[in-house]
């Protein structure tokens, strides 16, 4: 197949633009850059005109794989699952059921909302990574009780709170998957809430930050 052509002086699309913020936004939750360079940066992503004007935003920060995990928790597939992105713009995002969890997925939602239950899901790493940005929207996440959750995320008028085990108790164990989440959430919000499994949470209405 043959390779788009980015030469630098031609025009970018806006789902180009989309996936320069998308690294810029991963990049701030990582602390590679603060908040001010985010908001700067995102400004000039979304002015830019040619790959050569996208191509400065990101020339020092690095993409590459984070080190793969030691182990692999027991009913897991094997880990082939690429690094997925999604983004919701004034729309929605929603998985269940038995779907497979990357090692490292990237959730943008902006005006919009993102529901991944993941108390069904296959994970394919002892550690996922989950980077959730969320831009007066939000997001929200379910885990069973055998799912150890670790919140590392930054809150500009938002925030992120959880585990909450309101409905379903923590129960660890040495082969529990743990489950990193990250991100920036600016006038919105990202929650996590452990639930046993069949439970819809019809019962009481769900937390959510705004």
């Amino acid at each position: 197949m043959t390779e788009p052509d980015r030469s630098p002086d031609l025009r970018v699309s806006d789902a180009e633009r989309h996936e320069v913020a998308e690294v810029l936004q991963a990049a701030a939750g990582d602390g590679r850059i603060d908040l001010d360079e985010l908001d700067e940066r995102l400004g000039a992503t979304h002015a830019a005109r040619t790959y050569a004007d996208l191509a400065r935003l990101t020339s020092d920060l690095s993409t590459g794989p984070s080190t793969a995990p030691a182990r692999v928790p027991s009913g897991a597939v094997a880990p082939t699952a690429k690094p997925q992105r999604h983004v919701a713009v004034m729309g929605g995002l929603e998985r269940k059921g038995a779907w497979t969890v990357p090692a490292a997925m990237t959730v943008t939602c902006c005006m919009g909302g993102a529901d991944l239950d993941l108390r069904e899901a296959r994970w394919t790493a002892r550690e996922t990574v989950l980077t959730v940005h969320a831009f007066m929207g939000g997001a929200s996440i379910v885990v069973g009780p055998e799912v150890e959750v670790v919140m590392e995320g930054t809150g500009i008028m938002g925030g992120y709170a959880g585990p909450s085990d309101t409905m379903a108790r923590a129960e660890l164990t040495d082969d529990s998957p743990v489950l990193r989440v990250r991100g920036v959430a600016v006038w919105g919000g990202v929650s996590v809430e452990r639930r046993p499994r069949g439970d819809d949470g019809t019962k009481r209405s769900p937390h959510r930050l705004h």
